[in-house]
């Protein structure tokens, strides 16, 4: 399995079969769309879709889906940015690909019960933004769903970037590594197969792709 980041909280996991990609409108901060070529896009939110080919799945809401060879599982939450209201208006994913679990998180309250940790399952890898600004997971609050949730691999997104011009300024990355108080490494794309995940919590900041 492969994974590329391309901005916001847009990432292109791929297995030998299928392409799935999150969050595919980059439009509103400078960058290109995703999501054309995919067998499957998974919004959290229904603002962030783009135009896609029309044999591609789209699917933004909870439920439990199956594609290919793989399985996903919606998971309802509340939005980060309406922490007032009672509304779960977010949607949380697990990705179960060539043997291996991703979970993909959005602009969510970062207060996860404990039915939503449960229904989410072990997870190998999380997908999760940690710039803030007022609408998305602070570094504090992302280091501790890491370890509520436990996995083998982390995956930051949504944070401030040369070339990316997001609405409301972002936290640097530098800010989540101080946080979480680990090393972290950088590469242009992730490899991972199952049985072979790294021993402890590894972070990887994945150098954003066209």
């Amino acid at each position: 399995m492969d994974l590329e980041y391309k901005g916001a909280n847009c990432v292109v996991i791929i297995s030998k079969k299928d392409i799935f990609v999150t969050d595919p409108k980059l439009s509103d901060v400078g960058l290109k769309d995703q999501g054309s070529q995919a067998t499957a896009v998974l919004l959290t939110q229904a603002a962030f879709d783009a135009p896609v080919a029309d044999n591609t799945l789209k699917i933004d809401r909870p439920g439990e889906y199956e594609i290919s060879n793989c399985s996903v599982r919606g998971v309802a939450a509340r939005r980060h940015s309406e922490l007032t209201d009672n509304l779960l208006n977010s949607t949380i994913y697990r990705l179960d690909i060539e043997g291996l679990s991703v979970a993909i998180l959005g602009h969510i309250d970062p207060n996860l019960s404990e039915d939503q940790l449960e229904t989410l399952g072990v997870i190998d890898i999380l997908v999760i933004p940690v710039g803030n600004g007022g609408y998305t997971i602070d570094p504090k609050s992302a280091v501790d769903l890491i370890r509520k949730i436990d996995p083998k691999v982390v995956v930051p997104t949504h944070y401030a970037e040369e070339g990316i011009n997001y609405e409301v300024p972002q936290l640097s990355l530098d800010e989540f590594v101080k946080e979480l108080g680990a090393t972290i490494e950088e590469t242009p794309k992730l490899r991972l197969k199952a049985g072979v995940l790294p021993p402890i919590l590894t972070v990887y900041k994945i150098v954003r792709t066209k």
